[in-house]
């Protein structure tokens, strides 16, 4: 397989990076994925954090807008207690990217003064 530019993609696991994938929803607001580090055996890897992410999804005129984010916890009493204001800070930063997105938009589409020096005005 080749990217856009025509070079090839590199689809090798690496293999000191492997995590086991949980997920806990409420069934309502989000899912809070637990990612373990495991060793190749898929024994759990001591030396390494538990990573936590939050995902939930908020609803827009187009459609839903997926938001997810990492979570600072150690456990998943602690990333329940901070998800919400992780999901806030992911959703303030989609807005800002959003409000730099149609600024740029806007900036492109003013049309530039015209230099022609019309006679008699």
């Amino acid at each position: 397989m080749a990217d856009e530019q025509g070079n090839s993609v590199n689809f090798n696991f690496n293999k000191s990076n492997l995590y086991r994938e949980e997920s806990f929803t409420d069934l309502k607001v989000g899912t809070i994925q637990r990612l373990t580090p495991v060793n190749l055996n898929g024994s759990e890897d001591k030396s390494r954090n538990t990573i936590f992410v939050g995902q939930t999804s908020l609803m827009s005129p187009n459609g839903p807008v997926p938001l997810q984010a990492r979570i600072q916890a150690k456990e998943i009493q602690q990333a329940i207690k901070r998800f919400p204001e992780a999901m806030e800070a992911a959703m303030d930063q989609l807005i800002e990217k959003a409000k730099k997105l149609q600024e740029e938009a806007k900036s492109k589409n003013q049309e530039p003064e015209s230099r022609i020096i019309l006679p008699g005005r």
